[in-house]
């Protein structure tokens, strides 16, 4: 697990996204194999423990109510959900943006700038001030989506920002 810049203070996946852990992601984001989650999460406590050891709480990165909709669940919420920690669902998605997967590199921090914020229940604010909080999402590439949320919950006053993702695309590279 490596350290990640910007807004994270650490970050790690549990492998690469090719191969049987891309396959197995797809089973539960697109045939809805929602009991996945449960065994992704088993890996990421093993792969990635140092950087959710001492967290008080797991964010999953959001979908848009109308993916939502369509999907019937979030797979980064399924897999947050089994990591053993408080789940503290205080982001939504404000915008409807284009999937990351479908946008060149040099697109996606646009795509996914302001498309994020704290809910407005009051009680979540309380939920992140202080806090050592570990956002969590399936896939990561250039990882805009986990730094834009990050941006989110460190400016409602989290003390600490960490993401883990069950896999990191890694680019070869001439």
């Amino acid at each position: 697990c490596r350290r990640a810049a910007g807004f994270i203070d650490r970050g790690g996946a549990a492998g690469h996204y090719d191969g049987a852990l891309r396959s197995i992601i797809h089973a539960l984001k697109y045939e809805g194999r929602r009991s996945i989650g449960r065994r992704l999460a088993r890996l990421l406590r093993a792969q990635c423990a140092d950087v959710l050891a001492g967290a008080d709480g797991v964010v999953p990165v959001p979908l848009h109510p109308r993916r939502l909709r369509s999907r019937g669940f979030n797979q980064a919420a399924e897999i947050a959900r089994h990591l053993d920690l408080p789940l503290v669902p205080v982001l939504q998605r404000q915008r409807d943006t284009q999937p990351q997967m479908e946008l060149p590199a040099s697109r996606r921090h646009r795509n996914v700038k302001q498309a994020f914020a704290l809910t407005r229940r009051a009680h979540h604010r309380d939920a992140v001030r202080g806090r050592r909080l570990v956002i969590v999402d399936d896939v990561s590439t250039t990882g805009a989506t986990v730094q834009e949320c990050a941006r989110v919950l460190k400016r409602a006053g989290a003390l600490e920002v960490r993401a883990v993702t069950v896999a990191r695309v890694v680019r070869s590279r001439p």
